[in-house]
Formats: C-alpha cells, structure tokens, sequence
C-alpha cells in the first residue's frame, strides 16, 4: 500500500527486453533507499513493483507483459523521468489516501492551461472508470493522489500546485499525454457492497434499474 504522497523523482537507466517482459533499472534520485530491502515495493508511476536487485542510487524490477501492456511503462525508456514512492509503514502519514498501486486504466491529457502559480488540467479516464471518479474525490494519477475539482462525463479536472509541479513529472504533461490511473478504493469496494448478494453472480454490475429496484432511487 502507498499514500500517493511521491517521495522521489527517478529516472528509467535501463530498459531489457526480455522477450515477452522487461528488467527495469530505476535510478532513485533523492530517494532514501537505507532501509530498503530485497523483495521490497517501490511505486512508479503508481504501479506497485517489486526490488529484485539493489543499489545505493538505484534499484531493478521485473514488469510482466501484463503490466507493460496496462499501464504506461511499455512507453517509458532510457532518461524518461518517474515518479517514485516507498511502500508505507505503520507509522508513515497518511497524507494522500489509501494507494494500491495496482492502475485501473489509462488516462489522456486533454488540456493544460496556467492558472495564477498553478496549473489546471483536464484529462480524460475510459469510460468504464467514469462511475468511480467524483467531483472533490481522490484519484491516483502516475502514483500521485490528487484531488479531482470538476467532473463532467469522462473528464475530470485537476488544479496542481508548484510544489507538486516541481517534486514530481506531472510539470511534464501536454495534451495527449498518457498516465496510469487508480480510482479510489473506497469507491470500488462500495459499488461491490451496494450489490449484495449479485456480486457473486457472474457480469453483475450497478445498473440505473438495479438502483431503483433496490430502493436507493424513487
């Protein structure tokens, strides 16, 4: 689990393709890695990964072809800038919200637009995400937890501040680019208590007849 609180910027040292997978090396930046071990979860990007080999100033992850084909790392190479986070501890502060690290889906820069020292964005989650993102809601996007300002379909809209700007690659961003999404956890689970009984039931899902039917519209 993670905080989506980023605690490093890294860059991707070396990509090998390994027929099917890739062996990353993840040059950590600022990123304390004293009390990291082998075996160990490091986020980037938001996708939990885990540390198969260690250095003082980088670390190596395995990525399956289910990663790389669900997320945007089969995009990242040599020099590309990540986000970086520890998992959390017990005592770590929880000042993002609860992050998985496991992405949803993938998001698409629509705009970016200066406002005052900050930066708005407007992006774009599949549509199958849409029912879990919500107007002053939390949402993960390449392992940062952001708060979501506006929502309007499928879009949604983020205010980012200077620091976040400068501390992670979110000041990369233009329209069309691409980024892991993880929708808040409490709203997955919430759609599977809503149905009950039918969540066991095969292709079950929140419908506006099964709403209604079940007295939570009139």
């Amino acid at each position: 689990m993670f905080t989506g609180i980023i605690e490093a910027r890294g860059s991707i040292e070396s990509i090998e393709d390994k027929g099917g997978d890739a062996r990353f090396w993840i040059q950590t930046g600022k990123l304390d890695m004293t009390d990291v071990q082998l075996g160990d979860s490091i986020a980037m990007n938001g996708v939990c990964l885990t540390a198969i080999e260690l250095r003082d100033d980088a670390y190596c992850a395995d990525v399956s072809g289910e990663t790389l084909s669900k997320t945007s790392l089969s995009q990242l190479k040599a020099g590309s800038d990540v986000n970086l986070e520890k998992a959390l501890t017990p005592t770590t502060r929880l000042g993002g919200h609860l992050v998985s690290g496991h992405v949803d889906g993938l998001g698409k820069v629509i705009e970016r637009s200066d406002d005052a020292r900050s930066v708005r964005f407007t992006l774009e989650a599949p549509k199958e995400l849409a029912k879990y993102i919500a107007m002053k809601g939390s949402i993960t996007v390449d392992g940062v937890s952001l708060t979501v300002n506006k929502v309007n379909g499928a879009q949604f809209e983020l205010n980012i501040v200077p620091h976040t700007l400068q501390e992670t690659i979110i000041d990369s961003y233009q329209a069309g680019s691409i980024v892991n999404l993880e929708v808040d956890l409490i709203a997955r689970y919430l759609e599977r208590l809503i149905l009950g009984e039918k969540a066991a039931e095969p292709g079950s899902t929140i419908t506006e007849s099964f709403l209604a039917e079940h007295g939570f519209l009139k």
